[in-house]
């Protein structure tokens, strides 16, 4: 569920706006976790706990949507790297709040405490996050309709009313007019798995995820039983894994910048800091994917290092610093790919976000169930053997992406235009028709 609900929430979001979608998130949310404090039965638990993954897990795609909207390519990977350290610090920092919360106030104290978070953050949104979706505002300066303002929304048109300067009230119901609320089509981000400009990254992210969560799951059943840890001391062993990522997030993102503009410099590309530049003609893959490659073996290296090291029982200092290692080098390479596809799909941030989502969560889901019968199987240490070494194998895909993705986006861009001209010269014909038929009725 956490990999399939932002497929309909990043459509939804990328033709209706962003705060009707973020507030249905947050009231699924919200509505879940009031379910599960009251409920003992295991059924309901289970299906309640799929609601709550639904509310919860379509966050991270509205997030970089909002940074679409808002931030050009030359600086979306700071911001991007930014956003990313909530989502991170959330599975180091949850199993530690989890444990305390359940061990002296009961499970279904974790709930409720989630229910009082999420009031925490959506009282502020809903007063002061201002509708972003560029279909809904354009470039920020048409006013949003009446029922999806926010303060700032409203304290602004006051503003500029006071000072005698137009507000885009036309402009708002033109828009208003030609969108039209449609069932979201989850379709349309599994179309974005299957395309060549996106669809061969996925992939890789898919299998690094794969690696990343078999290693992961290995942590509270291994360090239960290798070193004798309880509930605490096992969740105490997610922080270096947390503490990477963060490190990851504030680090990566400047250097994700860097290469951008780097690259721009070298082939007189124009930066542009106020609007969204054509990048049909610019190298987009290799100035985000070439940065990533040093990560991905030092990662793919300690996830092999981290396996052996518990097949041997050595000191819980080696297994600790790998899990840093790896928390860092993972989550610089997803917060990578996840400004390549918004740079990619710059009018379907959400979509491309919720197909990266799929990838992650689908795949690394079917690596964390095959985890437990693959070591009983071979042992811990050829088990994330066969996890890194498959991440290295698959590899080259990223080199063929850099190679060739310029070329499959010009073609995509190119098939579009020939789609459009087709549809108005058909429509031009269509009229054409319409008015000789009238005109033929009008001489009879």
């Amino acid at each position: 569920m956490q990999g399939f609900a932002p497929a309909f929430v990043g459509g939804f979001s990328d033709s209706t706006g962003r705060r009707p979608a973020y507030f249905i998130c947050a009231i699924i949310y919200a509505a879940a976790n009031i379910g599960l404090g009251l409920q003992n039965n295991y059924a309901a638990l289970m299906v309640l706990r799929c609601l709550q993954s639904a509310g919860g897990s379509g966050s991270v795609a509205l997030a970089n949507a909002v940074v679409s909207d808002l931030v050009t390519s030359q600086e979306r990977g700071v911001y991007v790297s930014y956003l990313s350290v909530a989502p991170q610090a959330g599975p180091s920092l949850g199993p530690i709040i989890g444990g305390l919360l359940g061990q002296y106030l009961g499970w279904h104290s974790v709930f409720w405490f989630l229910l009082i978070c999420t009031g925490v953050v959506f009282v502020p949104c809903a007063i002061f996050f201002a509708e972003t979706c560029r279909a809904v505002v354009e470039d920020g300066s048409v006013p949003p309709p009446k029922w999806r303002r926010c303060y700032l929304n409203t304290k602004l048109e006051r503003r500029l009313m006071a000072e005698g300067q137009p507000v885009l009230y036309e402009k708002r119901d033109e828009l208003e007019r030609k969108r039209k609320l449609r069932f979201p089509n989850p379709l349309e981000t599994v179309k974005i798995v299957f395309t060549k400009e996106a669809g061969f990254v996925l992939a890789y992210v898919g299998i690094l995820c794969c690696a990343y969560y078999a290693t992961v799951a290995l942590i509270p059943s291994q360090f239960g039983t290798v070193y004798g840890f309880n509930q605490i001391q096992i969740a105490l062993c997610y922080l270096p894994l947390g503490c990477g990522s963060l490190l990851a997030s504030f680090v990566r993102g400047r250097i994700i910048d860097a290469r951008y503009k780097a690259h721009a410099k070298r082939l007189g590309f124009p930066l542009e800091y106020n609007r969204q530049v054509d990048l049909s003609d610019f190298p987009i893959e290799r100035a985000r994917l070439e940065a990533i490659m040093p990560n991905l073996a030092l990662g793919c290296a300690c996830f092999i290092g981290f396996g052996w090291m518990i097949e041997y029982k050595v000191n819980l200092a080696g297994p600790l610093i790998f899990l840093f290692v790896i928390g860092f080098c993972v989550s610089a390479s997803i917060n990578t790919v996840s400004v390549l596809l918004i740079d990619i799909y710059p009018g379907k941030a959400a979509t491309a976000s919720a197909a990266c989502n799929l990838a992650r969560c689908w795949l690394g889901a079917g690596a964390t169930s095959g985890v437990a019968p693959l070591i009983g199987k071979i042992g811990i240490g050829w088990t994330t053997t066969f996890f890194g070494l498959l991440a290295v194998v698959f590899s080259p895909i990223l080199w063929y992406v850099m190679q060739n993705g310029p070329k499959w986006r010009r073609a995509t861009k190119l098939r579009k235009e020939r789609q459009k001209a087709e549809r108005a010269a058909k429509a031009a014909t269509g009229n054409e028709n319409d008015q000789q038929l009238k005109d033929r009725v009008v001489s009879s």
